[in-house]
């Protein structure tokens, strides 16, 4: 049985934990807010940037010659976009994203793919990956919880690159997106080429966007106007994607942190009856030995 003085060691041990769980927990709660409101601001401007790709589109027929909406006949090397957090304490945040991105890279080999390489976003994503030894073709770190339009248009310009080079055929993007507090939903996406459903005025899960029947005059012509909306579509689409990633991910921590708090507090109060019952049995010990003694005299 443990001393009372070790005890009272743990007890201070745990306390000072879970001083610190409670802090982490403040933190990202006052964080989360504040990636709530980026996400909610950036919705308005989404639906109308895709507004205007799809009025683009219907005007201009054909969708042939846009390179970044080309179906490839083979899939000859994909990559799996995997946005993750850079740090860990947030549950199974970071685990769920790569179970699905093995998943996905799975899949896509299933589908024909002959290569399947890996794009992660977060310290923790490239870690496992490389800790698996899995192809990974270059990471970016540094954001995860804090991310600006500048760092998705980082993540875009190389992946915007290849597949209009040919050097990828597929790309497909893997991220956890926010719904509320309590949960978090693993998402995946296909960013390249871009679904033909995206600029069609069905969009997937979408409500049609309205127009008003006037005409509408675009300059440069429709079709090159929506060859230029298509990569800032992508940025906006990996930002988006970035802000719910971060939002989740600090709800995750979050709620990570408050059961480790409330943890800690069982874990005191298991152990300050133990050194309740060992004081006590310590104290009764003396007893029996002073009773032992005066019997001896």
């Amino acid at each position: 049985m443990a001393s009372t003085r070790d005890l009272k060691r743990r007890i201070e041990s745990v306390r000072n934990t879970r001083k610190i769980t409670r802090a982490m927990e403040l933190v990202a709660s006052a964080r989360l807010r504040k990636a709530q409101l980026r996400i909610e601001a950036l919705r308005p401007y989404a639906r109308a940037y895709r507004r205007l790709m799809v009025q683009a589109a219907r005007q201009s027929g054909s969708l042939s010659g846009v390179p970044l909406l080309q179906e490839r006949a083979e899939i000859r090397k994909a990559a799996v976009v995997v946005i993750t957090g850079d740090r860990g304490l947030a549950g199974a945040f970071n685990v769920n994203i790569v179970r699905r991105s093995l998943a996905v890279a799975t899949a896509l080999r299933e589908e024909g793919a002959r290569e399947v390489v890996f794009i992660p976003v977060g310290k923790k994503g490239l870690g496992t990956l490389r800790f698996r030894g899995l192809p990974v073709e270059r990471s970016y770190q540094g954001f995860s919880t804090d991310p600006s339009y500048a760092d998705a248009e980082q993540v875009v310009e190389h992946i915007v690159q290849d597949f209009v080079d040919g050097d990828l055929d597929r790309v497909v993007l893997v991220y956890n997106a926010f719904e509320s507090v309590l949960v978090q939903k693993v998402t995946e996406e296909q960013l390249l080429p871009v679904p033909r459903q995206v600029v069609e005025e069905e969009g997937a899960g979408e409500p049609a966007p309205k127009f008003s029947q006037a005409l509408a005059l675009f300059e440069p012509d429709a079709k090159e106007l929506l060859a230029r909306l298509l990569p800032e579509y992508l940025d906006n689409t990996i930002y988006r994607a970035l802000l719910e990633s971060a939002a989740a991910e600090l709800a995750a921590r979050r709620s990570a942190m408050r059961s480790a708090t409330d943890n800690a507090g069982s874990l005191i109060d298991d152990l300050t009856l133990a050194m309740n019952r060992a004081r006590q049995a310590a104290i009764t010990q003396e007893i029996l030995e002073v009773v032992a003694g005066a019997d001896a005299l």
